[in-house]
């Protein structure tokens, strides 16, 4: 775990049209992320280094992203909403909603399962979204009210269905095994955003947050323009609603769904 992680970091595959704030913080967090792994080992990426707007620990990797993407959000003339600076105002009518490092601990590992996911936000409405899985440069983008060419598996019924989900948090165990004792495959991939992209193209059925009230608004934002715009649904499981709001202090317990069916389900079986 001590040494570097030698495979490189490509550029994202970027989409035409995509909002040039979205492309700037996903080129940006995509080449630091790259140098990161070059210049810092396993552990020191992993290290903590501060504690973050959200109240968790940052580790290095999120801070040198999180650098990266500031400054082009800046660059870009954009406000910005992130996981570990909190609320950057410049006065623009546009914010980016960024989690720079989504899979903190895998990009740290080198397990290839870590993302940025970005949102643009007019007036507390997210409109468009883009996710870029940084160890294929591939991307997810979509856009509030427009068609897109994912489309989720279609499942309306929890049983036997795949569900990738968090792993069980202590207060919330019941929860987690009335869900997963439902779903006929289960995965901990420990990406919340990654797996929103998965469900928004029919890879998988759902993922959730069985009632640990882990999630951020950043960790939901991007699949909240995707999924819906893909068929499928993302609600809180108490029926909280997903709101944009600079205090990152507020959790939520994540569904998201192939269909509003489903995610109803799902969030039945964690309330119990």
């Amino acid at each position: 775990m001590s040494s570097a992680i030698p495979w490189p970091v490509p550029e994202p595959v970027l989409p035409t049209g995509v909002h040039p704030a979205l492309a700037a913080v996903a080129r940006a967090a995509a080449r630091a992320y790259g140098d990161a792994r070059r210049r810092h080992t396993r552990a020191e990426l992993g290290a903590e280094t501060a504690m973050g707007a959200d109240g968790t620990p940052t580790m290095l990797v999120d801070e040198l992203v999180e650098e990266a993407v500031a400054e082009a959000a800046r660059q870009a003339g954009t406000n910005l909403l992130s996981e570990e600076i909190g609320f950057v105002d410049i006065g623009s009518a546009v914010t980016l909603v960024v989690d720079p490092v989504d899979g903190s601990a895998n990009a740290a590992s080198g397990v290839p399962l870590s993302c940025l996911a970005a949102a643009v936000s007019m007036d507390g409405t997210a409109t468009e979204a883009l996710t870029c899985w940084f160890d294929t440069g591939r991307t997810w983008h979509a856009v509030a009210g427009r068609p897109t060419p994912y489309r989720t598996s279609g499942r309306t019924r929890l049983d036997g269905a795949t569900v990738d989900v968090l792993r069980p948090r202590p207060r919330a165990r019941e929860a987690w095994h009335r869900l997963t004792d439902r779903a006929g495959r289960i995965r901990i991939l420990s990406s919340t955003c990654l797996e929103g992209a998965l469900v928004a193209e029919g890879a998988i059925d759902a993922f959730a947050d069985a009632g640990g009230d882990v999630h951020r608004i950043m960790d939901l934002v991007a699949a909240m323009v995707t999924v819906p715009a893909a068929g499928g649904a993302v609600v809180d499981a108490f029926g909280r609603p997903l709101e944009i709001d600079p205090d990152l202090t507020r959790r939520w317990s994540g569904v998201i769904a192939a269909t509003p069916e489903l995610a109803e389900e799902v969030a039945q079986a964690v309330r119990g």
